[in-house]
């Protein structure tokens, strides 16, 4: 049994233990944080995974981000404790969190990794959207939450400027 919650301000130090244990050490060096810097993460889609021992075995974190002045969700990162994987729980992360997504009326999600584990989430490469460097163009992935939501959609990803991008884009004000 697992426990599959918002993360906390108290869960903090364990999720970054785990994204430190995940993930090489020079983490905090790639694009994706400098687009994260002085940015709050979008809290509601923020979760953490605890075993039935209440220990922390998987997170998923997501940030605001724009591109071409459009609202989108940049997602990661997605860490599951080395004992667990294989379990399902990064999927479990992922559908989860992807749902709560919608459910707050974002229309769009990318992300930086590898296409044969995200694909079957429904990602898929942007072709016209340009990470900061130094991010591999192979590995910028995006999902539509909404039919179309990705069309005319171009440019380099930039931090959110919008403080009201946290809790989840306003429908009259971002369309597409």
């Amino acid at each position: 049994m697992y426990d599959l919650r918002p993360e906390t301000p108290a869960d903090m130090p364990e999720v970054e233990a785990l994204l430190d244990l995940c993930f090489a050490p020079g983490r905090t060096a790639l694009s994706s944080y400098r687009l994260r810097e002085g940015v709050d993460p979008v809290g509601p889609l923020c979760l953490t995974l605890r075993n039935e021992f209440g220990v922390l075995v998987g997170a998923i974190r997501y940030w605001p981000v724009q591109i071409g002045g459009q609202p989108v969700l940049l997602l990661g990162p997605v860490a599951v404790h080395p004992t667990t994987q294989g379990e399902g729980l990064g999927g479990l992360l992922m559908r989860e969190s992807l749902n709560r997504a919608t459910g707050m009326g974002w229309s769009r999600v990318m992300l930086v990794g590898d296409l044969p584990y995200y694909q079957r989430f429904g990602f898929n490469k942007l072709e016209d959207v340009e990470m900061p460097p130094p991010t591999n163009p192979d590995r910028v992935l995006g999902i539509e939450l909404v039919p179309g939501a990705w069309a005319g959609i171009r440019g380099t990803v930039e931090r959110a400027i919008d403080p009201q991008a946290q809790s989840g884009p306003d429908a009259p004000r971002h369309s597409g």
